[in-house]
């Protein structure tokens, strides 16, 4: 059923490879995340086997019904990059080794105790997610409180704080992005955070050109979702 994915991998690496020296960048500095949401267990192995090492998924029960199935996968990370409940931060940090969409103060208490409790000694990476756009089915802090939860999360002896994320209004035309990735960059300079998670199948090359250091591809590599 996954046949070509080695051909779609090769091809979305060559494009972000094309974008990174567009802008004067090294194509190692910017990792692919693999969009799994919706798509089963059999989709990962054979991202995992096209030499594909992160993954990214949405929903903490999604990921759970599918783990089984998966097997073992040496060297993989899986982040969540989808909406967190505080309520299921616990389970949250003990199956994913990222969490990208940390978005309150609330929740960055929770992830940080639960890591304390799973992982003694190790720190939980964890970026936070910005809301720059206006649409009320975006999720994220606001740019002007991102200082207090940065200063927060910094402050969590088991979370490990390496940058920012965001998700601007989906558009057919990859340039509307552009000014989102471009105002997120800056904040995390501000901030001196070296990581940036943005950018999607539509629009992965803009992210790239403004400094994106994580990608998320689900589309682009593995179609479109209604026929999975």
């Amino acid at each position: 059923m996954w046949e070509t994915i080695g051909q779609t991998v090769a091809e979305v690496r060559a494009r972000i490879s094309a974008a990174a020296r567009r802008a004067g960048r090294e194509p190692d500095q910017v990792t692919l995340i693999a969009v799994t949401k919706v798509f089963p267990a059999g989709a990962i192995r054979a991202a995992y086997n096209a030499g594909i090492r992160h993954f990214g998924e949405n929903y903490v029960q999604e990921f759970e019904r599918k783990l089984p199935e998966l097997g073992e996968l040496p060297g993989a990370r899986f982040h969540l990059i989808g909406h967190l409940q505080s309520n299921k931060a616990r389970r949250a940090a003990q199956i994913f080794d990222v969490v990208q969409t940390v978005d309150s103060v609330r929740l960055a208490r929770r992830l940080d105790e639960a890591a304390a409790a799973l992982k003694p000694g190790a720190r939980l990476p964890v970026m936070i997610e910005v809301k720059l756009s206006p649409e009320e089915t975006k999720s994220g802090v606001p740019p002007e409180e991102l200082g207090t939860l940065v200063a927060f999360v910094r402050g969590c002896a088991h979370l490990e704080l390496t940058g920012l994320m965001t998700m601007p209004p989906f558009s057919d035309d990859p340039e509307q992005s552009r000014p989102y990735f471009r105002r997120l960059r800056e904040l995390a300079a501000a901030y001196e955070l070296p990581q940036l998670s943005m950018g999607m199948s539509q629009d992965f090359e803009v992210a790239v050109e403004e400094g994106a250091t994580h990608v998320r591809i689900g589309t682009a590599l593995f179609g479109p979702r209604e026929a999975a």
